[in-house]
């Protein structure tokens, strides 16, 4: 109640779902430059409870943009998020995926505006290792080739690429800075797409801000300022 209050006070409308049984998984998050992390599993999710979440859902409306990120808990359906995506088909909502495996390629069939796998992530899906930013290209290729509109892969202190839904292809290294904490950088990344989206409707401009709020979160102890990202996107 008390972080829901404060997220509440700072303007984002925040709404849990409630359930009877169990706790909140906890999640620790080492801020170091690899971000290790321990995650705590979480309580059982119920048919009752999902059904609640599709009730949020049905509020979304026309222009609205939805992200579905990280992984499930293990009492969710593995076909959770294509199934949230099937559910708003028609609606007008576009919907960003931040997934990996099936998780990731179940969805493309419902043409998800933006996937942003990593490198590493988007080579277990095809089953090849890809570790330079030419090497990513075909591949981000074929997420846009099987339904996804736009697709960024990031490298971390390699970069980027970005191939939108007409087949451009954009690449681009990793702003000059010292890495500090690799936690949220990609998750960075994603907001920074969205915000630079919603603000001029540009894919390229989008990539840009996207590029420099993931660098900027990671040239940071904490999750980067407005001032960072803007002095890293000065750079760009």
């Amino acid at each position: 109640d008390e972080i829901t209050n404060r997220i509440k006070k700072s303007g984002i409308n925040a709404e849990e779902i409630r359930i009877d049984e169990g706790c909140s998984r906890i999640n620790i998050k080492l801020k170091t430059v690899d971000g290790t992390e321990i995650n705590g599993k979480g309580p059982t999710i119920l048919n009752e409870h999902i059904e609640k979440l599709y009730e949020k859902l049905d509020n979304l409306k026309e222009g609205d943009i939805l992200v579905l990120a990280g992984s499930i808990p293990s009492a969710v359906p593995e076909t959770i998020y294509s199934d949230i995506m099937k559910h708003l088909q028609g609606r007008g909502v576009k919907v960003v995926v931040d997934a990996t495996g099936n998780l990731l390629v179940n969805v493309l069939k419902y043409n998800p505006f933006l996937v942003k796998p990593n490198n590493h992530e988007l080579g277990e899906i095809f089953g090849v290792e890809l570790n330079t930013r030419e090497s990513v290209i075909p591949y981000a290729k074929k997420l846009v080739e099987m339904g996804a509109e736009n697709a960024v892969v990031s490298m971390a202190g390699d970069g980027a690429v970005f191939v939108s839904s007409n087949g451009d292809v954009y690449k681009k290294e990793a702003p000059k800075g010292t890495l500090v904490n690799g936690v949220g950088a990609g998750d960075s990344l994603v907001a920074g797409f969205i915000a630079g989206y919603l603000e001029k409707a540009d894919l390229l401009y989008a990539f840009k801000i996207g590029i420099s709020a993931g660098s900027a979160s990671a040239f940071s102890d904490h999750l980067a300022t407005k001032e960072e990202i803007e002095k890293i996107m000065n750079m760009i």
